[in-house]
């Protein structure tokens, strides 16, 4: 049986998402020798462009990414979001809040048209994603596991229920109790809650569930003495581009 060729691309992001994949430790070889890696700068020199699955990380930022996420829509025959940049447009969304314009101008000034800077979007917005690796960083676990899924052809496990449930099954104390804000209620799992079980709220770095119970999230705030906008900004963190209540900032 043939492997199926495997490119790894990286566009508007740290970098972090690429470097879970190599994390792997003991999976990495046997990631490796089940696929045919033909494209992943942060682990091989060679590269083509002849692939079948692509895994992508990072938001689209400029226009020539625009450009290069829509060869690789044409190439790959599926397309695998990994990281929150990819997925929501993470934390390059922020941008969003002021506008392009504004952002450039902020951080470079009288140099600002140089920059080739656009809207911050996630891949999606470009080209049709088949899987979501969700997380900041995502779950270095959940990548092989989409990946060895293709493989076989199964329908990977993805969860699509509150962190709220993973903190109860780590039997968290829940941190609304402990005067921290936190977008569990509504927030994808999948992450262990590795937030809250460090006593930090969860960001929602792993995006919203699919039909939140936004009004039990609203009355579990409320019960607390805050509103939706005590939060907004934290979930603007990770979801900006993908939130609907949000307006850009004049300042």
């Amino acid at each position: 049986m043939n492997k199926p060729k495997v490119g790894v691309f990286g566009f508007t992001g740290c970098g972090g998402c690429q470097l879970e994949i190599l994390n792997l430790e003991d999976q990495l070889l046997d990631l490796v020798n089940a696929i045919e890696i033909v494209h992943f700068t942060e682990l091989v020199t060679e590269y083509s462009d002849t692939y079948e699955i692509a895994l992508v990380e990072g938001s689209i930022t400029t226009k020539h990414g625009v450009e290069r996420i829509k060869k690789i829509g044409n190439i790959a025959k599926t397309i695998v979001a990994i990281g929150a940049c990819a997925v929501t447009g993470g934390l390059n969304c922020l941008k969003n809040l002021y506008g392009p314009e504004k952002a450039k101008e902020l951080v470079y000034g009288d140099k600002k048209d140089w920059i080739d800077s656009i809207e911050v979007k996630p891949i999606d917005a470009y080209v049709k994603v088949d899987y979501y690796a969700r997380g900041c960083p995502p779950n270095r676990f959940e990548i092989v596991d989409i990946i060895r899924s293709l493989i076989v052809g199964r329908k990977p496990e993805i969860p699509n229920y509150p962190v709220c449930i993973e903190c109860k099954r780590n039997g968290n104390t829940c941190v609304f109790e402990l005067g921290i804000t936190c977008m569990g209620p509504v927030s994808r799992a999948g992450c262990n809650s590795r937030c809250p079980n460090s006593v930090s709220g969860c960001e929602a770095c792993r995006g919203v569930i699919d039909d939140p119970n936004v009004n039990a999230h609203k009355d579990l705030l409320s019960e607390y003495g805050l509103t939706v906008e005590d939060i907004m900004e934290g979930f603007n963190l990770y979801n900006a581009c993908k939130g609907k209540t949000i307006e850009k900032r004049d300042k």
